[in-house]
């Protein structure tokens, strides 16, 4: 099993462009900046750059997470000490993962993994986070209707784009 970068990077980068939609005033940004008390020119305010950047680089460690949720075989990598051992994996080894190294590899195996944990993992998450900081039911459902279906594509596309 070959770890995809590209789709890694992709899976990444979906985190950016499902948000540029999400939290479009026309979809859900209106009814987000009213709920989380911001306006159209605090939020211009933000160095940009350092946001979108920063994301990036925080979505590649969420993509790291969900793809050992999502691809199975990661666990019989682990198994043999990971990736720098594969090459002095035993025969079985290989014999496995010639039988089922691309087993439940589909994106929608992924997807679905990807919307199992924006459900029981990202939610969760952000309702503690929402009720400590008295944010209300609707700022909670915005921001992880975001996540769950984040989630879901970024578990898609790390599963399924062998």
């Amino acid at each position: 099993m070959e770890m995809n970068w590209i789709a890694i990077f992709v899976a990444a980068l979906s985190t950016l462009v499902v948000g540029f939609i999400w939290y479009h005033p026309k979809v859900f940004g209106t009814a987000w900046m009213k709920e989380a008390g911001l306006t159209e020119e605090e939020l211009s305010k933000g160095n940009m750059a350092k946001i979108f950047g920063l994301t990036y680089i925080f979505s590649l460690f969420i993509v790291t997470v969900e793809m050992a949720l999502s691809i199975h075989q990661s666990g019989a990598v682990s198994m043999i000490g990971g990736y720098p051992k594969i090459n002095e994996a035993l025969p079985s080894f290989k014999a496995f993962m010639n039988d089922y190294g691309t087993a439940f590899r589909t994106y929608k195996h992924g997807a679905l993994h990807g919307l199992l944990s924006g459900i029981f993992f990202a939610f969760p998450i952000i309702a503690i986070n929402g009720l400590f900081e008295r944010k209300s039911w609707k700022y909670i459902f915005i921001h992880s209707g975001y996540w769950i279906i984040t989630l879901a594509i970024i578990g898609s596309i790390i599963c399924g784009w062998l």
